[in-house]
């Protein structure tokens, strides 16, 4: 019998990829391996929907909880973790199934890319201009000196605005010329799980209103006490970022919820967009009868 793909459920926040995931590594013997960026971090538990013990159903889950939230996030580091991982289960014929709304982590792992270099001077620099200035100056010389990748980038995006900036500079090379292609490394099966606008809207306020009333403030609290204010990629998470700014004192903590539901909307329609570049991708919508059984067809084909 040959052996199966590697599996990537992929599609916006809410959509429902985490049960899917888990319920195909049951049906096919498989286990998750986790592509969501902040769910790599300690203690981030409900404000990433990190699914607890009893929901992973006895599957084995890889790369949660991984780093301290005081270290920034490196996708190349990243890949250099999940490739033995696949290549590991892979050798012993379990499926991997990936799971994440993170575009560039999917990438990644699935994806012939290659991560330029880094200059801790530079970046440096780079940052302490950030944080005299803002976003806005530096997304101009990013335009001026790579205009491909400004098209790319949010004007507010610091850190990816820096990385770029980063790249052009100790390389000579835009960077534009390092965006991922869709040269696959893995025989794979992407699924991405599709759920109507309006009720993927409905479903991030009551997701919202879920984490809040599970204890958000409370988990950011004990966060903030660990240097969460000070880690450069996970203050910047969809919930804790507003939570810190309560806690801070700049809004209040209706504001703060409110902020998180019209942020994570957003970024809901970024991650809809990114996935819906790739052709590959085969969509599945969340809402039909037998979401597990038209996957499981997907998959074989």
């Amino acid at each position: 019998m040959p052996q199966l793909p590697v599996i990537a459920v992929v599609g916006p926040t809410a959509a429902g990829k985490s049960d899917l995931a888990v319920d195909l590594a049951l049906e096919l013997g498989g286990e998750v391996i986790n592509t969501d960026s902040m769910q790599l971090y300690q203690g981030m538990d409900i404000g990433t929907a990190k699914l607890s013990v009893a929901e992973r159903r006895g599957v084995p889950h890889h790369l949660l909880d991984i780093w301290d939230v005081t270290r920034a996030a490196s996708v190349a580091e990243y890949q250099s973790l999940i490739r033995p991982i696949i290549d590991d289960l892979r050798a012993r014929e379990i499926v991997p199934i990936l799971v994440g709304g993170s575009g560039l982590y999917v990438r990644a792992a699935l994806d012939d890319l290659e991560f330029p270099g880094t200059d801790p001077e530079v970046r440096a620099r780079l940052e302490a201009e950030l944080d005299l200035s803002g976003p806005g100056p530096l997304y101009e010389r990013l335009r001026e000196r790579d205009p491909k990748a400004a098209e790319t980038i949010l004007p507010g995006n610091g850190r990816r605005i820096i990385r770029a900036l980063e790249v052009v500079e100790i390389s000579g090379r835009p960077f534009s010329a390092t965006m991922p292609s869709y040269d696959a490394v893995y025989d794979s099966v992407q699924l991405g799980v599709e759920v109507p606008r309006e009720v993927l809207d409905a479903r991030v306020e009551a997701r919202v209103d879920h984490m809040w009333r599970a204890g958000l403030v409370d988990e950011v609290r004990e966060l903030a006490a660990r240097g969460l204010a000070g880690g450069r990629t996970a203050s910047r998470a969809l919930g804790y970022a507003q939570v810190l700014r309560f806690l801070g004192g700049e809004c209040t903590e209706e504001e703060a919820k409110q902020e998180t539901v019209r942020a994570t909307r957003r970024f809901v329609r970024r991650q809809e967009s990114w996935f819906r570049r790739d052709p590959r991708v085969i969509w599945i919508s969340q809402r039909e009868p037998d979401l597990l059984g038209r996957a499981l067809a997907a998959i074989h084909g």
